[in-house]
């Protein structure tokens, strides 16, 4: 009997877990190493060289202040490779009609390809909120594993894997507030920021550490929850309609 969204097949879930986790095993200095590196490359350019040199932002340091903008730019960028890859490589061999043909639902699939993103992150920092923390680390890892599972079926070619967060993604995560209050710019470019999606991210996050951020946290939460809501419609689509899948 087909699983369906009431009814999951947990067996399913639990395989496809188990072969991105081998994945990742397999390469990881490109999954873990890499991405714990280049975080404290910015840490140690931004935090210590240049922070030194800043003063405090809404009373917090410079160096604490950045460091929930450096755990969402790594986790947003490696969100969406980890997704995207570990959706086209079966694409392109041939193996995902293997997952379409069982019965697994796109429930199963979804949430096998992105346990991996959310699970084991963890910040030696003192957090105020710290289940307001999980919340938006766990949901921020969801949407955009959502998102790169997206991207994933949307490439025809490994140049499209990394035009989205190359051109899209990163630029956004670096004027959203990763490395400044969004309050420090003039009123109209403030205006301009609010229709950046991963403000709210940033500044939830940011919420969760230090009791404070650049918009309200029922607001972030809000546009969090409604990004997480349209990437998971647009998954069901693809899986309903088989959109690159099945052509």
């Amino acid at each position: 009997m087909k699983a369906t969204v009431a009814n999951p097949n947990w067996h399913a879930v639990r395989a496809i877990y188990k072969f991105e986790m081998a994945r990742t095993w397999r390469t990881l200095m490109q999954s873990i190493v890499s991405p714990v590196i280049s975080t404290s490359l910015y840490f140690i350019v931004f935090g210590a060289a240049i922070g030194s040199r800043i003063p405090q932002v809404g009373g917090i340091s410079y160096g604490a202040f950045i460091v929930p903008g450096l755990i969402m730019l790594s986790l947003l960028t490696q969100s969406i490779s980890n997704a995207s890859f570990g959706i086209y490589f079966p694409k392109f061999t041939g193996t995902i009609y293997e997952l379409l043909s069982a019965p697994v639902s796109w429930v199963e699939i979804v949430l096998g390809l992105i346990i991996l993103a959310t699970a084991g992150l963890f910040v030696p920092l003192h957090i105020d909120h710290p289940l307001v923390m999980l919340l938006f680390l766990v949901l921020t890892a969801v949407t955009f594993s959502l998102v790169g599972f997206i991207i994933g079926i949307w490439a025809d070619g490994f140049e499209k894997l990394q035009v989205i967060p190359l051109l899209i993604v990163t630029p956004l995560t670096f004027l959203g507030g990763s490395f400044y209050s969004i309050a420090m710019l003039p009123p109209f470019w403030q205006t301009v920021a609010l229709f950046n999606p991963v403000v709210y991210l940033v500044s939830g996050f940011r919420w969760a550490f230090y009791g404070a951020g650049d918009v309200s946290l029922g607001l972030s939460l809000a546009i969090t929850l409604g990004f997480l809501a349209i990437s998971m419609a647009v998954v069901a689509w693809i899986f309903r309609t088989g959109y690159r899948l099945k052509n």
